[in-house]
């Protein structure tokens, strides 16, 4: 998801988004150990996307 389109949701849509995108990435993790993961980048681009949610959520709370 793009930034911007990040920026528009509200903290609790942006919490929600975190909270799928933790599990997801737990999900990926375990499909890592087991060997069922097709693609290693998916680990890389789960991060990513949580790092940009976690850091949206903080900007909209230290500006209330």
């Amino acid at each position: 998801m793009k930034k911007q389109n990040l920026r528009e949701k509200t903290v609790a849509d942006l919490q929600v988004r975190e909270k799928e995108l933790a599990e997801q990435l737990f999900g990926f993790r375990l499909q890592k150990v087991v060997g069922q993961l097709e693609k290693p980048a998916k680990i890389r681009n789960a991060k990513r996307e949580l790092a940009r949610v976690l850091t949206i959520i903080r900007e909209k709370q230290s500006e209330a």
